[in-house]
């Protein structure tokens, strides 16, 4: 167990803020590389957003609650760390309702996908378009995803490295719209594809930023391959891996204890923090901050423009699957991957648009996986045994502010239309397969945006914790910090969560890399 508000040392080489997965991560890194490692966690238990949880009072069923899917997590940081984490592929890539049938992406059978796609939008053209596309993004997944783990590389280095100036013009140059409109012409499969540049990001496909590019980028290159795996046991079996990584090697991890301010002069920073037991202070050549740049700026004393984040969460526990108004398709098929609801390419723009008025989605835009039909271990024996099963739905499109003057009014509006979408493509409603709770709750969680910061510190419920950014060098700064994408204004105080060039998603990356930077200072 983590100790809380142990006394410890007052001076560490090095001093991790937040005990997430990332913080985990740099913690192992460098407590093995033989530096003195202080973790702080505020809250009572290590993982962050990277946890299992029995959500539903009277069912032993471990929720992946906030984080669920690992992509981005590399095989290196596995090795390295010795770490005792296994994933799952899921065959089956996504489904999404189109009337009465639907588009299904199997990547176990091209042939059963072609005859999907040919059902669906009437011809073979978007296919053909479907598989040279995602030919090329696998290419660029394959020389973009080992780069995640090295110095930064230029923008130039990088565009060398993708080799293909189409790949590079249409992710890196043009908004992804453009392209998605030129190749495919069936607006549920323009939808199926976008939805991969609009999750957890509030933008649009034709975005000039190109934020839409930058979350399309990291969603489709994780493991080189873009696939999307399931942790056995849980999101929380690779935290705690992590964070039995980390005490081996001889980090000291305190849990419930909040920073509460970091004062530096470049050189040693010191950090004051309040434990359940009291008030104290620490100092270290080095402080990592597992938080996001927002929160950093408040610990410092600075000011900073609050992100925000888009997105609904539901966990469900589901006594049965429910069935589906598409009669050629299993459930258990249709939920293995990703469930696409009121996801077109029109659909997912008039929800922006709504949202960008201040108005709640009139057809909020989600997708759905079920854990339990890759991996039953995270419910007990007898939940399987009856049929149980979990459901996650991650909704789109809809901002931090839409929950400002009335949170609870618009919270409970908001799960009640996107249900109703579910509803629409199901042949029953989702009501009648959930699990009531002892007091006879249907066992539902819904967490917004404004939710997600009270709970696990993100601010505006930015799961990204900022914007995401290429993951290329800009500017001429050649520290370690800036050559790894860890820089902050301090030259010791470095980032090392999602805020960090190429960190989001759970990754470990930015904790990787913090260390790396760290080690290279010497």
């Amino acid at each position: 167990m983590t100790r809380a508000g142990s006394p410890g040392r007052a001076g560490y080489d090095v001093i991790v803020v937040g005990g997430g997965h990332n913080g985990l991560v740099a913690a192992a890194y460098l407590a093995r590389a033989g530096r003195s490692v202080l973790v702080l966690e505020r809250q009572d238990h290590t993982g962050g957003a990277a946890v299992s949880e029995r959500v539903f009072p009277g069912f032993d069923a471990r929720l992946s609650r906030y984080s669920y899917l690992v992509s981005l997590l590399p095989q290196r940081i596995v090795r390295d760390l010795d770490l005792q984490f296994e994933v799952r592929k899921r065959r089956i890539s996504s489904y999404t309702p189109v009337g009465a049938t639907g588009l299904l992406v199997d990547n176990g059978s091209e042939a059963a996908t072609r005859a999907s796609f040919a059902q669906v939008t009437g011809s073979e053209r978007d296919w053909a378009a479907w598989r040279d596309f995602y030919a090329m993004t696998g290419q660029v997944a394959e020389r973009v995803f080992p780069t995640l783990t090295q110095p930064l590389p230029t923008c130039a280095e990088l565009q060398r490295t993708v080799g293909d100036s189409t790949a590079w013009e249409s992710i890196f140059e043009r908004p992804l719209g453009e392209s998605v409109d030129a190749r495919f012409a069936d607006d549920a499969v323009r939808g199926v594809v976008l939805t991969d540049a609009l999750i957890g990001t509030f933008t649009h496909a034709h975005d000039p930023s190109l934020l839409q590019n930058r979350c399309f980028l990291y969603h489709v290159i994780g493991g080189g391959t873009g696939d999307w795996n399931v942790p056995v046991g849980g999101m929380g079996a690779l935290t705690d891996a992590l964070a039995s990584a980390a005490r081996t090697a001889g980090a000291e991890i305190r849990t419930g204890c909040l920073v509460t301010g970091i004062e530096t002069d470049g050189g040693t920073a010191e950090v004051r923090y309040a434990c359940r037991t009291g008030e104290g202070t620490a100092s270290a050549r080095h402080v990592l901050v597992n938080a996001a740049p927002y929160v950093l700026a408040g610990l410092l004393g600075e000011t900073a423009t609050k992100p925000e984040g888009a997105q609904l969460k539901i966990n469900m526990l589901l006594r049965r699957l429910p069935k589906l108004r598409d009669p050629q398709v299993d459930p258990r098929t249709a939920f293995a991957g990703t469930f696409h609801i009121s996801e077109s390419a029109s659909q997912l723009e008039r929800a922006y648009r709504e949202a960008a008025a201040g108005e709640l989605p009139s057809a909020p835009p989600a997708e759905i996986y079920c854990h339990t039909l890759t991996d039953p271990s995270i419910l007990a024996p007898e939940l399987i045994e009856q049929g149980y099963h979990t459901l996650t739905l991650f909704g789109l499109h809809t901002p931090a502010r839409l929950f400002a003057d009335d949170p609870r009014g618009a919270k409970n509006r908001l799960v009640d239309a996107t249900l109703a979408q579910l509803n629409s493509v199901l042949a029953e409603p989702i009501q009648d397969c959930l699990a009531l709770d002892g007091e006879g709750n249907p066992c539902v969680e819904a967490r917004t945006p404004v939710e997600l910061e009270r709970e696990i510190s993100m601010p505006g419920g930015h799961i990204f914790h900022a914007d995401l950014a290429f993951p290329y060098r800009d500017g001429d700064d050649d520290s370690p910090a800036a050559r790894w994408g860890v820089a902050t204004g301090h030259p010791n105080i470095l980032l090392c969560g999602a805020g960090a060039v190429r960190g989001g998603g759970v990754s470990g990356i930015g904790g990787h890399n913090a260390a790396m930077a760290v080690l290279e200072q010497g």
